[in-house]
């Protein structure tokens, strides 16, 4: 009788050195995307900052460096709590930006770290004289708050979210749903370290790797159990 080289357990290594070896190449096709759009960033900040009239096309220019005019609302500051920072616990001073038709964005001032001391918070006043100001813009990221947040209508007001639409209403202001973090070159502003954008590239080309060295391990042991059978 014909002895069965395939079988059940031989299939379904198959199957699985198959799976493994398709993880990988799927973790390649993330990575190229991840490198484009590291290349579009990449484009985006190197673009001369150009100055934006229209509020709403701020919307399209995540990552750009672009020029706004209009004045703060300086009596309508937003502490934006929570923040670590080279290991400072402090928080962002939120300001916002009135631009045309009474539409705002918010700007990121900087970071001020707590010093010990959370019931005394720094300076932050600001003018609300007309100028133009350059911002780095990038999309609110919603994260999860830790307790439940107590709003006031005493500003500056402490936040741990930053929910555009929660914001606009307690502000009574029509906030873009997008961030200007101020240039370190511009005045009014308090410690700027803006980290730049890093795709996954390198995260994925290791999971890659990860997964074909699992499959090519399977395939080996499999291998080498075939050749014992079959001795």
């Amino acid at each position: 009788m014909i002895r069965k080289i395939v079988s059940i357990p031989g299939a379904l290594i198959v199957v699985v050195i198959y799976f493994l070896v398709s993880l990988g190449f799927w973790q390649l096709d993330r990575a190229d995307e991840k490198r484009d759009i590291e290349r579009q960033i990449f484009e985006a900040q190197s673009s001369k900052p150009k100055l934006i009239s229209n509020p709403l096309e701020l919307i399209k220019k995540e990552h750009y460096n672009v020029l706004l005019s209009g004045h703060y609302a300086a009596d309508l500051q937003f502490i934006y709590d929570n923040q670590i920072v080279n290991s400072n616990a402090g928080y962002y001073v939120m300001t916002p930006f009135i631009m045309n038709d009474r539409q705002s964005i918010l700007i990121n001032r900087g970071f001020i770290p707590w010093n010990g001391r959370r019931d005394r918070i720094a300076d932050i006043t600001i003018d609300g004289q007309q100028r133009t100001i350059e911002v780095s813009l990038i999309k609110p990221v919603q994260r999860p708050e830790l307790s439940k947040e107590k709003t006031t209508k005493k500003f500056p007001m402490l936040i741990q979210s930053l929910d555009i639409e929660q914001l606009s209403s307690q502000s009574k202001l029509d906030l873009i749903p997008i961030i200007g973090r101020l240039k370190k070159t511009q005045r009014d502003g308090f410690f700027r370290q803006w980290k730049p954008f890093y795709g996954s590239v390198d995260k994925h080309l290791g999971y890659a790797l990860q997964w074909f060295l699992m499959a090519l391990a399977l395939f080996i042991i499999s291998l080498r159990l075939l050749l014992k059978r079959s001795a």
